[in-house]
């Protein structure tokens, strides 16, 4: 089975937040478990670098555009991924030899098909979005998500017959109930759809940054058009001399931002039908981030440098405040004192402080020897298999957050155990030997369930929670079960997984 795994490439006209950060470990978080169920992965991120915005940009900072992309691409957006943890198996960037090639090809079929034709183009354009805007999308005569007033256009452009194709999309959608979510992104989708479909210009004219159009090389591929046809055209040369479509393709999940949801949920499926392509399996549509109640924005300038984060709390950190903070799909608000709260109440305390416990009286009265038991207490047992079945139906649907919310009840249920079972006052009474060696091994081996099930999330300290215990660096989902925990000597008492930090001023 597979599992193919897109972001929206972004933006280089700047460096990255932790709105970006957010989209990454989300999808990290997905591939990782998808790979943990055993199926092949493939997980897509990269760069939009043929916007206008680009080239103003370097003309202001006194460079050419492709020194100016350059020097942003590899210095902050490429290592993104990594800075947060994430393993991707491919960054693309719309500079690219193979991706100028296809998407080339691409617009030629759909040019072949009849489905593009040449007309004049006047209206208003938003350089920050890179999209034409009607009158009622703007706030006192400015666009609402960049604060700056479009510009008038009026050039003679190729128009793709977007209009064409509202019957196939309604089809689509009625067919396909679940291909967008959540579902009132689903239900805005379909309106938009039903309410009538404008043709949208294909091209601009006059801008020697970009893809030239294949049959009139003075203009250039729109570059929202050109961003898309990133998801299909990386399969044909991620791999060298290998084309993955027939493997991924259309396996595909594309996880966006709700201010680019008509670009990817009527234009890009429409675009697919129009090249003779399938569309994908499904879209996932997050909400933003806010700080302080205002979206996290380069161009509002609140944005939240995740390094900083990072530097100072470390990536799993961040990854689990990112899941944990807001209900992914819907906005929510955020604070650097939440942040640090979630840090010292849950990873401290209810995850690092468990493991520093039970490794410690695990040393302590039994010279860090972990004994084999017959059975697990009843309830653990459950209580894992639950969440053996219950996180991946909830991972399936993009719920990151409520699955990771059934994770950490199983790890303060092993919380609670601990004082039911009170190691310290067995360890007390030599005749409560057995008692004891019970409540040890079912402490390390729920700690070797939730390591398991909160590695997608958590890698690095799910990694370190196994090695604590000596246990094999297993975390295929069939491990997250009682009992597997192997007898082993030689634990110590573990240092703390999340040590306390002074808050300090990070930047915001």
């Amino acid at each position: 089975m597979s599992f193919y795994l897109t972001t929206p490439i972004y933006y280089v006209n700047s460096t990255p937040h932790i709105g970006h950060a957010y989209t990454t470990i989300a999808a990290d978080i997905l591939v990782r478990h998808h790979r943990q169920r055993g199926e092949e992965t493939f997980f897509l991120t990269g760069a939009d670098e043929n916007a206008s915005k680009n080239v103003r940009s370097a003309e202001e900072a006194g460079v050419d555009p492709k020194t100016f992309v350059d020097r942003l691409v590899e210095e902050h957006w490429r290592p993104l991924a990594a800075r947060v943890g994430a393993e991707t198996d491919f960054f693309i960037r719309t500079t690219d030899v193979g991706h100028k090639r296809f998407v080339q090809e691409f617009v030629q079929r759909i040019y072949d098909n009849g489905h593009i034709y040449r007309d004049v183009y006047s209206g208003l354009y938003c350089v920050g979005c890179e999209a034409f805007k009607s009158e009622d999308e703007l706030v006192d005569g400015k666009c609402p998500d960049h604060g700056i007033e479009p510009e008038w256009i009026e050039e003679q452009n190729w128009f793709f017959r977007l209009s064409a194709f509202q019957e196939p999309l309604l089809r689509l959608y009625d067919e396909r109930r679940e291909f967008v979510q959540p579902r009132f992104r689903y239900n805005e989708a379909r309106s938009f759809i039903a309410g009538g479909l404008q043709d949208f210009s294909l091209s601009r004219a006059g801008q020697p940054w970009g893809i030239p159009i294949p049959w009139d090389p003075g203009q250039v591929v729109y570059v929202w058009v050109d961003a898309l046809i990133n998801y299909l055209s990386a399969l044909t040369y991620a791999r060298p001399g290998e084309d993955q479509r027939a493997r991924f393709w259309p396996a595909a999940h594309h996880l966006i931002g709700k201010d680019i949801l008509r670009f990817h949920c009527v234009f890009w499926p429409a675009l697919l039908l129009a090249a003779g392509e399938e569309v994908p399996q499904g879209i996932f549509v997050h909400g933003y981030l806010n700080l302080d109640d205002r979206k996290i924005s380069k161009s509002l300038g609140n944005v939240i440098d995740p390094l900083d984060l990072t530097s100072e709390y470390g990536v799993d950190a961040v990854r689990f405040w990112a899941a944990r903070s807001v209900q992914f799909g819907q906005d929510g608000n955020v604070t650097l004192d939440g942040f640090r709260e979630r840090y010292e109440r849950e990873l401290g305390n209810d995850l690092g402080n468990l493991l520093s416990r039970t490794t410690a009286m695990i040393d302590r009265y039994r010279d860090g020897e972990l004994a084999a038991v017959a059975a697990v207490d009843d309830e653990l047992a459950a209580a894992a298999r639950r969440m053996h079945d219950e996180v991946p139906a909830l991972l399936d649907r993009y719920d990151i957050t409520t699955a990771l919310d059934r994770i950490w009840a199983y790890v303060r249920r092993l919380n609670r155990h601990v004082e039911q079972t009170k190691p310290w006052v067995l360890a007390k009474d030599p005749e409560q030997s057995a008692r004891l060696d019970n409540a040890l091994y079912e402490l390390a081996d729920g700690l070797r369930v939730a390591a398991t099930a909160l590695f997608a999330y958590v890698p690095q300290t799910s990694t370190q929670i196994l090695e604590a215990l000596g246990q094999p660096v297993d975390l295929s989902w069939e491990n997250v079960a009682a009992g597997r925990t192997e007898a082993v000597a030689g634990i110590e008492a573990a240092q703390p997984l999340f040590p306390r930090i002074d808050a300090s001023a990070t930047a915001a």
